[in-house]
């Protein structure tokens, strides 16, 4: 079994990071709180670096490479996000990005890759194609693969978000952040728990892309099977890594359905006045759609990113 991180690497992780990453605002809204009768705290990872928390896991893995290796540069398979941050790392550190993309990655998250001077490879949109396509890159590159949630660095890196969060905030009820390969999830719930082993952390994720929620009540790894969500950023599967982590420390993931994750996005961007992507949406998709769960409680939610296609807004 691969090792878990604990809090004093993801602490050692946050000190590595602090100089290169943006320590982003919480802020709150008060017609939220009244829509839901909680308070909620929002960590706005949509002002992030390369606009998305995975940033931070991208250039805590790229610092703890050897000299040698970063000559090589890196690379990755990513329909977005990961694949934006790991390009803006590289950028900075002056090496090689390589990165196979779905050819059907939202056009604003390929353009930000090619922006940051990557080398793009499109592929299938299939988890083989992406794979396959990685493993014919590092053989011509040499290049050290980056895997956005199953590396142990990247989880380090991700979990530095929620500490910035509980600085500011000692007395969350809940921490929530959404799951897709669960990167952000695993740093999180490690931090999270070690800060306050009583706080509650429930993840977020789409009804029609629930293999994590799945995968976490069988305690078997369920692949994600034709995902068919507006939530693009979290159509991935667990890893055994994340899996085991999330297993440990989460206490529930919960489930949206679109039409909740649609409202969610609108409802963050009327009354917040600030741009989300569907995934960032989706935890306070699944308070709206439990709200006996969230009622009276202090919450903390990790906004993962905020990349979204402006011409193609779901509402």
């Amino acid at each position: 079994m691969p090792q878990h991180p604990e809090f004093s690497d993801i602490l050692a992780a946050h000190k590595k990071i602090k100089p290169y990453i943006h320590q982003t605002p919480v802020l709150t809204s008060a017609s939220l709180n009244l829509l839901v009768n909680a308070e909620l705290y929002f960590k706005c990872e949509n002002f992030q670096k390369a606009g998305a928390f995975k940033f931070r896991g991208a250039t805590h893995a790229v610092l703890c490479l050897a000299q040698s290796e970063l000559a090589l540069g890196v690379a990755t398979h990513s329909s977005g996000n990961h694949a934006a941050a790991l390009a803006r790392v590289a950028l900075s550190e002056k090496i090689k990005c390589y990165v196979v993309m779905p050819n059907n990655a939202p056009r604003v998250k390929v353009n930000a890759v090619r922006e940051y001077g990557a080398e793009i490879f499109f592929c299938e949109p299939t988890l083989k194609a992406r794979e396959e396509g990685l493993q014919q890159v590092i053989k011509k590159t040499g290049s050290r693969f980056i895997h956005p949630y199953d590396n142990y660095n990247v989880i380090c890196g991700q979990g530095t978000a929620v500490i910035e969060l509980m600085n500011e905030l000692q007395d969350l009820d809940i921490v929530m952040a959404p799951v897709g390969g669960g990167g952000l999830l695993s740093g999180t719930s490690i931090a999270a728990k070690h800060l306050n082993p009583r706080i509650r952390v429930i993840a977020g994720e789409p009804k029609n892309a629930d293999d994590a929620r799945r995968s976490f009540i069988s305690g078997k790894l369920i692949p994600s099977e034709k995902p068919n969500t507006i939530a693009d950023g979290l159509l991935t599967s667990l890893s055994q890594l994340t899996l085991g982590i999330i297993r440990n420390n989460v206490d529930d993931i919960l489930t949206a359905k679109e039409e909740t994750i649609i409202k969610a996005m609108r409802l963050i961007w009327e009354r917040m006045k600030i741009i989300v992507e569907p995934s960032s949406a989706v935890p306070l998709a699944a308070i709206l759609e439990n709200p006996e769960i969230f009622k009276n409680q202090k919450i903390g939610i990790i906004l993962s990113g905020g990349n979204v296609e402006l011409s193609h807004l779901p509402f």
